[in-house]
């Protein structure tokens, strides 16, 4: 059975690998500003953020979307 995924532009990408992108292109106030979460306010970290969005799917979701526009820029 095939389970790609070809109408799924994240299929594949881990959301550490998201936030490291995300954190090189970007400071932590400017996705804060981005993404309106406070995992990105107070001591943001990847770590942090990590545990935070893998138990809020809204929050994660935001983020996903903001990669994804990061990405076509």
């Amino acid at each position: 059975m095939n389970n790609e995924q070809p109408n799924n532009p994240l299929h594949g990408i881990k959301l550490v690998d998201i936030l490291e992108y995300l954190t090189e292109n970007h400071t932590w106030e400017e996705l804060a500003n981005q993404v309106n979460i406070n995992c990105f306010k107070n001591n943001p970290s990847i770590k942090s953020s990590l545990r935070f969005l893998r138990k809020t799917p809204w929050a994660r979701e935001k983020v996903e979307q903001f990669y994804l526009h990061s990405i076509r820029r």
